[in-house]
């Protein structure tokens, strides 16, 4: 045991006298081996972390939905790859929102995992690559050139995250204005001509680059509910378009799509009533940029103050909607972040 103490020791001393060499000589090289060090040491705790909320589920009988918000949010973000008033300690209308919330939920708890077993089968290779002594040069030339489409999230530089993240959202958003012109064509075949104006008349402030309020979307809610507007009812291309939104693949039967698209819509449902148990006051930054672009908003520009506010409506919305609401949800990812700012 000595013997091999003493080996431990000499390699970490060497390889502190390494990490200096490259910083001091090629600085921005060092980022790069830096990132990829500070990579793999967060894809093993992020296994570790994942294994004790399996754990805990499994011990305490728990559903995904009944975890806190940041374990459920945890497993949200390994299934990825970059979503009233201030929701607080407490807020006066928050418990009566609590109370209305329907208890059925979708089982999609296996679908929690889909991302994450990608990302890792993804930095398999990536890992094998590194094993033999000093490979992890090669790692790191993959890195340099080939970053946003052969390494996963745990391998960016924070300036590469942001970079990606507006890539991506500049992806969905060329979808924006498909989605509100689905919903204006869609609005047309509504039976009572009041309700048809209103709607179209919502579309085309939204064209014209007004936001909407959450009160006017609200008072459009059981449109949503059946033909023409509910999710098994949409327009192809229109669920097509929300899909992408929602960074879903649009090549699959409509069958599949608008299923797939209700479970995500919905996961996200249930990712707001976790936190508006949390409450918004609890958040990081980091955590409010996230939640922020998982439902529409671009946050990587946008301070605390802007994320929070825009969650305030998001939540205002979304916490009194019922699930066979679910489309109005997948729509106002759209029509709430199209003019936002």
């Amino acid at each position: 045991r000595s013997v091999l103490a003493a080996l431990a020791s000499k390699v970490k001393r060497l390889h502190g006298r390494y990490e200096r060499f490259l910083e001091r000589t090629f600085p921005r090289f060092y980022v790069l081996y830096a990132t990829f060090t500070k990579g793999i040491q967060a894809l093993f705790l992020e296994v570790k972390e994942i294994r004790k909320i399996k754990s805990k589920m499994s011990r305490q009988r728990l559903s995904v939905q009944q975890l806190p918000y940041r374990e459920m949010e945890r497993l949200r973000q390994v299934r990825r790859d970059a979503r009233g008033t201030r929701f607080g300690a407490a807020t006066p209308g928050s418990a009566s929102l609590l109370r209305e919330f329907p208890e059925e939920f979708p089982d999609s708890l296996f679908s929690f995992w889909r991302q994450f077993r990608r990302d890792v089968i993804k930095a398999i290779p990536i890992g094998i690559i590194a094993i033999p002594p000093f490979a992890n040069f090669l790692v790191i030339v993959l890195m340099y050139f080939f970053p946003r489409q052969l390494l996963i999230r745990y391998f960016w530089t924070p300036s590469q995250q942001i970079e990606f993240l507006d890539a991506y959202d500049s992806i969905r958003r060329d979808l924006y204005p498909d989605v509100v012109k689905n919903l204006a064509l869609a609005a047309r075949s509504l039976p009572e001509p009041q309700l048809q104006k209103r709607l179209r008349e919502l579309c085309a402030e939204v064209q014209r680059g007004s936001q909407p309020r959450v009160a006017e979307l609200y008072a459009v809610r059981h449109l949503f509910s059946g033909s023409p507007l509910g999710l098994n009812k949409l327009r192809v291309s229109h669920v097509k378009a929300l899909s992408q939104v929602l960074f879903l693949t649009p090549h699959l039967p409509a069958f599949f799509l608008r299923r797939r698209l209700r479970s995500h819509v919905l996961e996200i449902r249930h990712l707001d009533r976790a936190m508006l148990r949390l409450g918004l006051g609890q958040l990081s930054e980091e955590e409010l940029k996230a939640a922020c672009y998982l439902r529409g908003l671009n946050s990587t520009h946008l301070d605390m103050a802007e994320c929070r506010a825009w969650l305030e409506q998001w939540l205002g919305l979304s916490c009194k909607l019922q699930v066979s609401e679910a489309s109005l949800l997948a729509n106002s990812m759209v029509l709430l972040s199209l003019n936002y700012v």
